[in-house]
């Protein structure tokens, strides 16, 4: 054979390789040092946990397939987690986050290596301590690209832009809830919220600490939308703008308009948005606000607005001499608002994504989600709903007790007596009118307890909200895996009646789900991924209140089934 033949075969050869080439994943590496830095905010100083001295804190940037380690260092007196929110940690349980519930917390002077691999998921999640209230300051954003050569199903945009809202308090969130555990009442709440850390010019001594958009005429923008607020559903918009939603918790959606999003504790969302084109018009400042969807009753809630400012470049004239656009937001319980903006989330369920929905159920749960008390010791007065309670929450009517060793580990040992029990209960003990006239006695029950769930059995869920204490829309988040909401609705769920109506053809695929306030909602998934996995309220007060529970997944029979063993780092208790 001559030369140039053999020189076209390896050409041909190379061009035959190249797609798994361009394909093929990497590892990315990762330091987070958890370190307090003094950070000034409404004019005033106080020193806050942060990640590389980084607030919000540093991008965590890969792409589908990509394995993903990071090693986290703990230099504050707290001790610390961090929970990769909505990464699926398929077998890599021990890297999920949660304090006492997949590990142990890292503890001062100590370190942990975090190693997953990324699978299935593409779009926008995020990062934050999973301890406490310290997730305040502690989170960031994960961007996940599709793998190399595969485009994204909608437009490439120009430039990506992380969005981040959060919330600000000027004293330590940690002696808040402390305070609040304590007295048995409500927490103090935030003083503002930030978009990107910032919390802008309408609140007090805010003007410089404003985030801006800079954007060239005509050019499409991706927005990546994380709500990182510890206690608050944010609506935001654009005024003058119309955005394009795509993306929702790190999958794709079927793409609809809207001029406000909703955004719950926990969730994500991607939205296109379209620079206007430079047709002459003298230069203008359009606000992109954010402030809270509050439904309950109890205690209060942050009632301010966020604004950050959409920049056109370039940026001729001076900001306050340009006509300044605010857009219109919802009012703050406008619960059917929330329900047709859920209504119109839907999977693109297409050949390269498909929305794999269990058709039929092994395992049916109906559990439901609200606030309760909890008697006042003796030997104090207290500030909830009486002066003989304490606020406390529930998922069918069992608070959640915080286990003090953490659960996989006692799981995978096989040693989980006096840990948990596995006799969470699978519908309420007591039926009553869910979301009528609340039963006069609302003390909850308290337990360690968790559902045990054989590996890929199909598992329906019905999360109906009570009115025990108010109706309130509760954001309920999954460890572990991605669920479909196949169906949502009004006042009590009707078994006979509602599941006619369920969508289990291009239904909504989420790790982060809000549970309409007097209403109830239905999700799906496999139980494919064994492990402990924890899902909790999204509000962080009600979490501390015990509005969480566990599931432990079996192994599966194949080695590829099976829980991975834990790392020799693993923290101790």
């Amino acid at each position: 054979m001559g030369a140039h033949c053999r020189a076209l075969l390896v050409f041909l050869g190379a061009l035959l390789v190249l797609p798994q080439l361009l394909l093929a994943s990497t590892t990315r590496y990762y330091t987070f040092n958890v370190t307090m830095k003094k950070v000034t905010r409404l004019c005033k100083t106080r020193a806050i946990p942060t990640v590389n001295g980084k607030f919000p804190g540093p991008k965590i940037l890969t792409r589908e397939g990509d394995r993903v380690v990071v090693k986290v260092v703990n230099n504050v007196k707290q001790n610390v987690t961090i929970h990769w929110h909505g990464v699926r940690q398929l077998r890599t349980g021990w890297s999920d986050g949660p304090a006492y519930i997949t590990q142990c917390p890292i503890q001062t002077g100590q370190s942990y290596v975090y190693n997953f691999t990324v699978t299935g998921q593409r779009g926008t999640l995020f990062w934050h301590a999973h301890v406490s209230w310290l997730r305040a300051t502690l989170y960031g954003p994960i961007v996940i690209l599709p793998k190399l050569g595969v485009p994204y199903p909608f437009s490439k945009p120009y430039r990506e832009v992380p969005v981040i809202f959060g919330e600000w308090f000027t004293v330590d969130p940690e002696a808040i809830i402390a305070q609040a555990l304590k007295t048995g009442g409500g927490p103090n709440v935030s003083e503002a919220y930030t978009i990107n850390g910032l919390p802008g010019p309408l609140y007090n001594c805010s003007t410089r600490d404003t985030f801006k958009l800079k954007v060239q005429p005509g050019k499409w923008y991706l927005l990546r939308l994380i709500n990182a607020a510890l206690n608050d559903e944010l609506f935001f918009s654009i005024a003058n703008h119309t955005l394009t939603v795509v993306d929702v918790d790190a999958s794709y959606v079927k793409p609809f308009d809207t001029d406000v999003v909703l955004v719950t504790p926990g969730q994500t969302t991607n939205v296109l948005l379209r620079a206007k084109p430079d047709d002459g018009s003298p230069p203008a400042t359009h606000l992109m606000l954010a402030r809270p969807y509050a439904t309950g009753r109890v205690g209060t809630y942050d009632n301010t607005t966020v604004a950050a400012i959409l920049e056109y470049a370039p940026a001729a004239g001076h900001i306050k001499s340009r006509p300044l656009f605010r857009p219109t937001l919802p009012v703050f319980n406008d619960t059917a608002f929330a329900a047709n903006y859920s209504a119109k989330l839907r999977s693109l369920a297409s050949p390269d994504y498909p929305a794999n929905v269990p058709r039929q159920v092994e395992r049916p749960f109906f559990f439901t989600v609200g606030l309760g008390t909890n008697p006042c010791p003796t030997y104090q007065g207290c500030s909830g709903p009486t002066n003989d309670t304490k606020f406390s929450a529930s998922v069918n009517n069992v608070s959640f007790n915080m286990p003090t060793t953490a659960l996989l580990k006692a799981h995978y040992d096989g040693n989980t007596a006096g840990v948990y029990t596995s006799d969470f209960p699978t519908v309420p003990l007591v039926p009553f009118n869910y979301t009528g006239t609340p039963p006069n006695n609302t003390n909850v029950s308290n337990g360690t307890k968790v559902v045990v769930l054989s590996y890929n059995t199909s598992v329906e869920v019905v999360l109906q909200d009570t009115s025990i204490q108010g109706a309130e829309s509760h954001p309920l988040h999954l460890h572990g895996f991605d669920f479909f909401v196949v169906g949502q609705g009004v006042g009590n769920y009707d078994s006979s009646q509602d599941p006619a109506n369920f969508n289990l053809l291009d239904p909504v695929q989420r790790n982060t789900v809000g549970v309409p306030a007097g209403g109830w909602v239905a999700i799906r998934f496999y139980a494919d991924n064994p492990g402990v996995w924890f899902m909790h309220c999204h509000l962080e007060v009600h979490t501390s209140w015990g509005l969480k529970m566990a599931w432990v997944v079996n192994d599966g029979p194949l080695p590829d089934q099976k829980l991975m063993p834990p790392p020799s780092d693993l923290p101790k208790c």
